[in-house]
């Protein structure tokens, strides 16, 4: 069965949060689970991330929008990532990215091509 364009974003994903040593999971969301939870949760050096990956245009649904909320109210890095900045996943774990866009906790703002979320909750 071939892979789908959303597959792809996954194993270049995993590839670097491998290189980088980090701790991460696919987590289970049936079941006994929690839906909208983002595709791969983990931490690398202290720091809690969940990764939603997406391929093309697509974006997160409003579920999974807020579970990114979420994670970064409560001190987390959330991230969307595609095709476009899937090479970028060790640099936006670590926050040093050079492209980043408010969440506005509705959605991405300006975003065609999802990246790093950062949170302002006006401290």
């Amino acid at each position: 069965m071939p892979s789908t364009p959303e597959t792809k974003v996954k194993k270049v994903v995993t590839k670097y949060l491998k290189e980088m040593g980090a701790y991460y999971f696919y987590p289970v969301t049936g079941g006994y689970g929690r839906s909208g939870v983002p595709d791969i949760i983990g931490c690398h050096k202290g720091k809690f991330f969940g990764i939603e990956c997406k391929a093309g245009k697509n974006k997160p649904t409003p579920l999974q929008d807020k579970n990114l909320y979420d994670i970064g109210s409560a001190g987390g890095i959330a991230l969307v990532i595609n095709e476009s900045n899937m090479h970028n996943t060790t640099a936006l774990v670590w926050g040093d990215a050079p492209s980043s866009r408010r969440y506005t906790g509705t959605g991405i703002k300006n975003s065609d091509a999802p990246v790093q979320l950062e949170f302002n909750f006006g401290e």
